[in-house]
């Protein structure tokens, strides 16, 4: 297991430390429920130095990434932000993942840990000679601030102006006395907040700045446990539960990702009939009616045919009730369809409803 450069601190707040993506990493401090309340109400500090970052420098950066991603980084400005997913030519999912555009010959990618090894071979195994590429994930260190009051906690290390700062933008400046720090306003929570990449000798400074703040303002250190049941109230997809090599797009309720108008794209041709063929299911969002969490790869049914399965559930803290995401049946994806989960081997009473399941938080 790799250790982050966080990982002492971690230990000194109390983290209760598991594997995860290959490293050490905090699943909760204190409980689930009251660090996923904090972010929610307040402000809380991640370590996500797992997340994976790969450089493409030079002339043919902005062309290769376009081929590589379904989303369009030619229609990008500089400075913006782009979620898109990244597919086999079957239209299947390689990975979901965030594109930095600093230039036309420079671009950042940012990848989900448990998929960084496989992600990197994919992308050289593509990549034209003579494009610089570059894996700095076991040099980085990523901190991301989630919450109402995020933007205060940064303000007291930065001089960057971060009103200007848009979801979904960044910008590169001094944080916490260390220059050149990219910073960007985004997140896996459904707040508003930042994420801050920083070279691994400075993680440690970073973070102890952030610190006090954080706490004057009632705020405390997130675990991962926290971080899913904040992710899976936004409807955000988690790579291996709700998409994988299995899954493309279109059926995930990605489409909004998918440009199918731009310059060819690794999986475009699958998509393409994938859309005119409809998906057969639907990645949808659910309420339990009856009580029981449903848990990944439970069966879903109707009148006792088999429609789909789980692919991630919970009680969610913000809303007090039993919520999922499953695949069905395309003809069972409207708000309001009924359906039984296999709960421990009795069915279940749920009801699809519309993403996402919180409604609240992300500055626009």
């Amino acid at each position: 297991m790799k250790k982050t450069a966080l990982n002492a601190i971690h230990r000194e707040l109390g983290g209760q430390m598991i594997e995860f993506a290959g490293h050490e990493l905090p699943v909760q401090y204190t409980s689930i429920n009251e660090e996923h309340r904090t972010v929610r109400a307040k402000v809380g500090l991640f370590d996500l130095t797992h997340m994976g970052e790969f450089w493409y420098e030079g002339p043919g950066a902005l062309a290769f990434v376009n081929r590589l991603v379904t989303n369009d980084v030619a229609a990008m400005a500089d400075g913006q932000v782009i979620y898109t997913p990244m597919c086999y030519p079957d239209g299947g999912i390689v990975d979901d993942l965030l594109v930095y555009r600093f230039g036309e010959e420079r671009i950042l990618t940012v990848v989900n840990g448990a998929c960084v090894d496989k992600d990197w071979d994919w992308v050289t195994r593509h990549a034209p000679q003579g494009l610089k590429v570059t894996n700095r994930s076991d040099e980085t260190t990523l901190i991301a601030v989630q919450g109402p009051l995020a933007e205060e906690v940064v303000r007291s290390v930065t001089d960057i102006p971060l009103e200007p700062i848009g979801f979904y933008e960044f910008a590169v400046g001094t944080v916490a006395g260390v220059k050149d720090l990219l910073l960007s306003r985004t997140g896996y929570t459904g707040e508003d907040g930042f994420e801050i990449y920083i070279p691994n000798a400075h993680a440690v400074t970073v973070w102890r700045a952030l610190w006090p703040k954080t706490q004057e303002l009632g705020g405390r250190p997130i675990g991962l446990g926290a971080r899913d049941t904040l992710r899976l109230e936004m409807k955000y997809c988690l790579y291996g539960n709700d998409i994988d090599k299995t899954t493309n797009p279109l059926e995930a309720g990605l489409a909004w990702t998918v440009k199918l108008e731009k310059d060819d794209f690794i999986g475009r041709d699958a998509l393409i009939k994938a859309k005119e063929a409809k998906p057969g299911r639907r990645l949808v969002c659910f309420d339990m009616l009856e009580r029981g969490i449903a848990r990944q790869h439970a069966k879903c049914f109707s009148d006792n045919v088999e429609i789909g399965e789980v692919t991630s559930g919970t009680m969610s803290p913000s809303l007090g009730k039993a919520i999922g995401l499953a695949y069905l049946a395309s003809s069972h994806r409207s708000p309001g369809s009924e359906f039984s989960v296999d709960i421990r081997g009795k069915l279940r009473r749920a009801v699809v409803v519309k993403p996402p399941f919180y409604k609240d938080g992300t500055r626009k």
